[in-house]
């Protein structure tokens, strides 16, 4: 089943002022919930236009159920549908996040070896008067930006960037956020030629012993290699509508059945949910999301996020640098079990 969206041209601001048609871009599972806020603002403008009173009572109903229709969709969101969030069009992505979060912000580029790759940002920064280095995938918007950004897939240059910020992050002691957010690494011939392989596995290996603390926050897609290339770390948090996976469910699909549209089925079977994740004990955290989902309102998760990003380093920071890459050692030791 391939991910679908409607575009709805209108705009209606609902009673909370959060109506999902504002952004213009409306999933198939939001349909109803548009259609009834959609009847919601035609009826408030007859009332006003007309003078009728009589409607108000009929609209604040609608208003109640309206609310509640919304509350039931988002908080009993299937896995397909937490796909569908995860790669929403106006989610925010790294660089939205890091406008927020930081006090102050230097990004620096290039790997050193081949080219600066776009599909990767990092740099300095400071979260109030804590410095840090933040690294992160970037998607783009639009069409033009998109190829900027190679639609968030790494080449190996992005990861040997990473690095580089990593390691130069450890030099100054200061620690490490990454920002998860990519369909995969790029498959592309060119960067096979260049080592993707090899890059990857070479992050996987410095991280594991990298002697600074490393949150990582997965904010959208956190697909196989291309997203653990940057996410080896103390903790991992989850917003709430992101996923994690060693494939993608069309992926997936295509490998297991034979059939691309059975992407719903595949991301059943792939548990890829902040919620299984954590049952599993890979990730450490979720991050509830606003109502509807973090593009709803930007500021109130990066709030959420920057107070994740501070308690968590700031408890982190207590350890000494051996016990900290003892204890990360530890943690990636005891995922998954086996029989004997």
């Amino acid at each position: 089943m391939a991910n679908s969206a409607t575009d709805f041209t209108s705009r209606t601001t609902a009673v909370d002022g959060k109506s999902i048609l504002r952004d213009g871009y409306v999933l198939d599972f939001e349909k109803p919930i548009v259609e009834m806020e959609q009847k919601i603002s035609e009826m408030k403008q007859i009332a006003r236009a007309s003078g009728m009173d009589s409607l108000t009572e009929e609209i604040r109903r609608m208003e109640k159920k309206a609310a509640k229709l919304k509350h039931e969709t988002y908080r009993k969101l299937t896995r397909w549908q937490k796909v569908q969030m995860a790669r929403h069009a106006q989610r925010p992505y790294t660089l939205d996040y890091i406008s927020r979060v930081c006090s102050s912000w230097t990004e620096l580029h290039g790997d050193r070896h081949f080219a600066d790759d776009k599909a990767i940002v990092g740099g300095l920064a400071r979260i109030d008067e804590t410095p840090l280095v933040i690294i992160g995938h970037q998607k783009g918007r639009g069409t033009k930006e998109n190829l900027l950004r190679n639609f968030g897939m790494p080449n190996p240059e992005g990861y040997r960037k990473a690095l580089r910020l990593m390691k130069l992050a450890a030099g100054f002691q200061r620690p490490v956020v990454t920002f998860i957010d990519t369909p995969g690494a790029y498959p592309g011939i060119g960067a096979e030629e260049r080592g993707q392989a090899e890059a990857i596995a070479r992050n996987l290996f410095e991280m594991a012993r990298l002697p600074i603390p490393i949150v990582t926050i997965v904010i959208g897609e956190g697909g196989s290699g291309g997203a653990l290339a940057i996410s080896i770390a103390d903790r991992i948090f989850m917003l709430e509508h992101a996923i994690y996976s060693v494939i993608s469910p069309e992926g997936c699909a295509s490998i297991l059945y034979r059939d691309a549209s059975e992407a719903e089925r595949a991301a059943d079977a792939l548990k890829l949910t902040a919620s299984d994740l954590l049952s599993m004990k890979i990730i450490d955290g979720i991050l509830e999301e606003p109502l509807a989902g973090a593009h709803r309102d930007v500021d109130k998760m990066a709030a959420l996020i920057k107070k994740t990003i501070l308690t968590t380093l700031k408890e982190l920071q207590k350890s000494p640098q051996e016990e900290l890459i003892r204890i990360r050692h530890e943690k990636y030791a005891k995922i998954g079990f086996w029989l004997e």
